[in-house]
């Protein structure tokens, strides 16, 4: 891969409780905007206004073939864009929060958030079950992990990307305000993109819940962009290029001590 770019659209909205008017907010920006890869943030489907509850979740929820994703994988074949957002998604007795990443028409990838929000006061275990595998996929010639929100805060499933060679970590998120909060998510995406050597793309909800402040970082660990607390949709280039050369001054999975890594777990895989 050399001298690759591809064209992100960051969406920092604040959504809705009603499903139906964010998914016509959803369809309405990406008939405004033309870019390679169109990127929402968690809870595209809704949120309430008190707090997120299993009544609401799992009314709003559905399958891959419900009307919410089926209608935005559509208006990716109509535009011919690529679009990454997420759902509230339902498999047989279970709901799972899912990032999905359509293609010109095609699912490429569903992403089951692994780490599920449980701290601050919040439970999202009882209310969605937890993934349990990586997704991980080619686009336009670049590898990109997918992950959610408060994935951010554990570094081993990035560095398990990081030995698959991903390029770019997008990261949808619906980041709550709270007392050093802002401090942390730069500090959290800045690392996960410093260790990996890979571009990290925060894409967060805003307004008077969430933090907002969706971000791009380098592959070095520095912010490139950075949307303040409006609701905006910002567009950026992503360069093969730069990936490269952070590998080249900086080559952590040469560096790094996997198989000491994976020895110390096994002394002690349950402490």
């Amino acid at each position: 891969m050399s001298g690759e770019i591809v064209n992100i659209l960051l969406n920092q909205i604040n959504v809705h409780e009603e499903k139906e008017k964010n998914l016509e907010k959803v369809l309405g920006i990406i008939d405004k905007h033309d870019s390679d890869l169109i990127i929402f943030p968690e809870y595209t489907m809704g949120v309430p206004k008190g707090k997120l509850t299993k009544e609401y979740v799992w009314k709003n929820a559905e399958p891959l073939d419900g009307e919410f994703i089926t209608r935005i994988i559509d208006k990716s074949e109509e535009k011919g864009d690529a679009i990454i957002f997420t759902a509230y998604l339902k498999e047989d007795l279970r709901v799972y929060n899912a990032a999905i990443f359509a293609d010109r028409g095609r699912i490429l990838g569903v992403y089951k958030k692994i780490h599920l929000f449980d701290a601050f006061g919040f439970r999202e275990s009882e209310i969605f079950s937890h993934g349990s595998e990586l997704t991980l996929l080619t686009y336009k010639q670049f590898k990109i992990g997918l992950a959610v929100c408060f994935d951010i805060r554990f570094p081993e499933i990035f560095r398990a990307m990081m030995y698959e060679n991903v390029d770019i970590i997008i990261v949808p998120a619906a980041w709550y305000r709270g007392k050093y909060k802002i401090l942390q998510w730069y500090s959290l995406a800045l690392s996960r993109a410093h260790e990996n050597n890979a571009y990290v793309i925060m894409v967060n909800q805003t307004g008077e819940k969430f933090t907002g402040h969706s971000l791009v970082a380098s592959p070095l660990g520095y912010i490139l962009l950075d949307l303040g607390e409006e609701e905006k949709s910002v567009s950026f280039e992503l360069s093969s290029e730069e990936i490269s050369i952070s590998r080249k001054t900086l080559p952590m999975k040469q560096l790094s001590k996997r198989d000491l890594y994976i020895s110390f777990y096994r002394k002690n895989p349950k402490s």
